[in-house]
Order: C-alpha cells, then structure tokens, then sequence
C-alpha cells in the first residue's frame, strides 16, 4: 500500500505543478513515482534533470540495465527491478544474462566488469583500485562510460529509496 499519496497537476502546488503539469501535456499521463515525488519539487526536479542528463550517457543501454538490475537487486525496490528487467528483455538481454545481472555479473568479462563497477560504486565507493579503472580501459571503456556508471548508480539509488519511502511496489505504477 502506497505511504504518500500520489498528485495531479489539480492537487500539486507551485513548481510541482508546473512540472507535472507539463509532463502530462506532453506525455498523456505519469506514473505512480512521478506523480508521488510531486510532493516534493526539488526531488521531482532533480529526478527528471538527471533522468533526462543520463539519456545523453556514452554507456550502452544494455550494459546501464545490466548495472541498474545489479543495484535494484541489492537496494530492494521491486517496482524499479521490474522495470529494469523488462527494459533488458526489449533490449533483447536473454533470462541467463538478467539472472547474471541480479548478481552484478556477465559472461562478457568487459560487461561483468563494468558492472561489478555499478556494484561497487553502490555498496562500497573507497573499494575501487587503479588497477580496476586501467582493467575498463582495456576493455575499451572511455572515462565519460566509466564516469557514466556514477549516474546510472545515482540514479538507481533515487528511484528505488523513494519508491521503497513511498511504499511503491509492482502493480501499484497506474499512472496518474
């Protein structure tokens, strides 16, 4: 059951309604998230800035799921696994290589690499050697991809932790 109430562009107030209200002009509607982090403009804002901010990554599709399956599988948020889950199945990412993910991991080294990079980043950021970054660049990854990784993690952290805060779960993303 969800814990906040999600808004509309009739119940939001100020920045949030502008927002929300612009959202659904160009979109038709907004989910359950978007409609619930209304509450808070400089949550919204800030979700929607670095949402549209990693659409411009360098770091493939398929790899940015791999990594946010990796981190919703720790974090705990169901809604943000499905969704992530099902982003990788249209991409085309075959059930062995999801069920990888759910353990921060590929049968590509250069993929499992890079997400055990996303792992690291989410749990435990003072762990990352030298030798970790020069090993990416091996395998091909520039600095932008690899900077890139911060973001998708980021990114994973805000939706999830306030999805969870929200008591979002699957199911409960009806749009609004």
């Amino acid at each position: 059951m969800p814990r906040l109430t999600p808004l509309t562009p009739d119940t939001a107030v100020g920045a949030s309604r502008d927002l929300l209200a612009d959202l659904v002009s160009r979109h038709g509607h907004v989910g359950a998230m978007v409609s619930t982090m209304a509450h808070s403009p400089a949550v919204l804002g800030g979700y929607l800035q670095l949402s549209r901010a990693m659409g411009r990554a360098k770091l493939d599709r398929g790899i940015s799921e791999r990594i946010s399956i990796a981190v919703q599988t720790a974090q705990g948020c169901g809604l943000c696994l499905d969704a992530h889950v099902g982003a990788a199945r249209a991409l085309g990412i075959d059930e062995a290589e999801i069920e990888r993910a759910r353990t921060g991991t590929s049968a590509d080294p250069a993929i499992a690499a890079i997400v055990a990079l996303g792992v690291q980043v989410h749990r435990e950021p003072t762990s990352i050697t030298d030798d970790q970054i020069t090993a990416l660049r091996a395998h091909g990854y520039s600095d932008r991809a690899i900077a890139d990784v911060v973001g998708v993690v980021a990114l994973n952290v805000l939706t999830g932790a306030f999805n969870l805060l929200a008591g979002l779960t699957p199911g409960s993303d009806t749009g609004a």
